[in-house]
């Protein structure tokens, strides 16, 4: 790794921390750590939505790519709407136990959590 500690590029726009290129020309790319720690819960937001419930999951241990595919087959599979963000998965309505039961299919571990 080189001394600098140059993140953005007025020619490229951001760069890659480890490999110092444009994000879209990566050479690490393959080396994608993990999002979430791992610790796989499930909660029902209400805060800031005017009432309206929103199921989120945070703390997937798999990659921001893999993170937006499982948030795409969550919304489908929920028959609702939702968004991927900020390393987690906002599912709308409260579908918290079709949610654990889904990724329990998927592999994942999971909590409730909150109400």
């Amino acid at each position: 790794m080189k001394d600098r500690n140059i993140v953005y590029s007025t020619d490229q726009g951001r760069l890659c921390p480890s490999c110092e290129q444009s994000i879209v020309n990566c050479q690490c790319k393959s080396q994608v750590s993990p999002v979430g720690n791992g610790k796989v819960l499930i909660t029902l937001e209400t805060k800031g939505r005017k009432g309206k419930g929103v199921t989120v999951i945070t703390g997937l241990p798999i990659t921001e790519d893999a993170l937006k595919i499982l948030g795409k087959k969550l919304k489908t599979q929920c028959g609702t709407g939702g968004a991927v963000k900020a390393g987690q998965i906002e599912i709308q309505g409260d579908n918290r136990l079709k949610v654990k039961e889904l990724l329990e299919k998927e592999g994942f571990s999971s909590k409730l959590s909150g109400r």
